[in-house]
């Protein structure tokens, strides 16, 4: 009994982690959008230290 107990657990926490929600869905567009601004200001920076001739290649 202990045995099916585990193995119907089990089975349903697998179930439950397939489903995707609304909070799952909005926390990979925040993470693709933080990823989106840092690509903007290195892009910008980078333009910046070409416009300018600086040296120094990091921003």
């Amino acid at each position: 009994m202990r045995t099916i107990t585990m193995l119907f657990l089990v089975s349903l926490m697998g179930l439950t982690a397939c489903n995707e929600g609304p909070a799952e869905q909005m926390g990979r567009d925040i993470d693709e959008a933080a990823d989106d601004v840092a690509d903007a200001i290195d892009d910008a920076c980078e333009d910046v230290r070409d416009a300018v001739g600086a040296r120094d290649p990091n921003c």
